[in-house]
């Protein structure tokens, strides 16, 4: 079949409109990991959109004990990947055995089948439903859930997605909402820009590659531009607006996003905003090397550093 769109490496289109997909198409179902003693399942979030999340739990966890709750965005350039694929839900599983919270994994809609904003649109309707849970109460959230101590995070796209539906829980009111967002955890994430700055300026073919991902995902005059992709330009929400009392910055040194995410830190920090930014940086590493090589000491030290970041936030709450 001829190909009418080409988004290396992730996917292309053919022009009959056949998508196909060269990465993250596998899957593997929920249950109880022997390894991390984490156990999970999969649940419907947003029924009309036939919207599904992975929740995951400790296997044990002691009577009316209640944990913080991650809410967890997963990455792919907004078009390939699920909570079920091999890699994610091996990174889930140890994420929160480190760290002993129940998570919920989004599988929000990808691009091309839905484009943008479609995944934005998703993950606000998955907050609602949460927040939903506190008084409807799904069993898991019923018996395992700290409403009072709740976290976004994300890698890559996924952190992106974190970003603004932090910015997007400002103004809410507690009576809307029946839970606090303490925290947002941001590895690697997936902001870019027109102008290349930084590291993008000496690697001109992979910031080529790059630039033709947003354009894919979310059709839009602005480009690269698009404040969406680039919160860093005029017309970008601003970040004093982030509704938590602590973000969590991860990059890695060989990615070509780090300059990216080292802005979004610096502008966090100098920003009016009230809140804590950290920053943690693994060296001699490439974008979300902690998901493919999940067993190396890095990556365990990266999880090691976000589950610190979440117990650090509950401490005395």
């Amino acid at each position: 079949m001829e190909i009418s769109v080409d988004v290396p490496p992730y996917l292309r289109v053919h022009k009959d409109g056949t998508v196909e997909r060269m990465a993250g198409i596998q899957v593997v179902p929920a249950g109880l990991d022997p390894n991390t003693n984490i156990v999970s399942k999969d649940i419907l979030v947003i029924p009309e959109a036939a919207v599904t999340a992975r929740l995951y739990r400790p296997n044990f966890t002691p009577q009316n004990a209640k944990l913080p709750l991650v809410i967890y965005f997963h990455g792919g350039a907004f078009c390939i990947s699920s909570p079920s694929d091999p890699l994610y839900h091996n990174s889930l599983n140890k994420l929160v055995a480190e760290s002993n919270v129940v998570a919920l994994s989004l599988n929000y809609r990808l691009a091309p089948e839905h484009p943008l904003p479609t995944a934005y649109q998703d993950s606000w309707a998955a907050i609602q439903w949460v927040a939903s849970q506190a008084k409807a109460q799904e069993d898991w959230f019923g018996d395992y859930v700290d409403f009072e101590r709740v976290f976004l995070a994300g890698d890559s796209a996924g952190a992106n997605i974190g970003h603004y539906m932090a910015l997007k829980l400002n103004g809410v009111s507690k009576n809307d909402f029946d839970l606090k967002v303490k925290g947002l955890v941001m590895v690697n994430p997936y902001f870019w820009g027109k102008e290349a700055i930084g590291a993008e300026i000496t690697d001109p073919e992979r910031k080529k590659m790059v630039d033709v991902w947003w354009g894919f995902v979310c059709p839009s005059e602005k480009g690269n531009d698009d404040p969406l992709i680039n919160p860093f330009v005029e017309e970008a929400p601003s970040v004093e607006g982030v509704a938590c009392e602590k973000v969590l910055v991860i990059v890695a040194e060989k990615d070509i996003l780090r300059e990216r995410g080292k802005l979004y830190h610096k502008m966090l920090s100098n920003s009016g905003w009230k809140g804590k930014a950290e920053f943690y940086e693994t060296l001699g590493e490439d974008h979300v090397f902690h998901i493919f090589n999940p067993d190396c000491d890095k990556a365990k030290s990266l999880i090691k550093r976000i589950a610190d970041f979440i117990n650090e936030q509950t401490v005395n709450v």
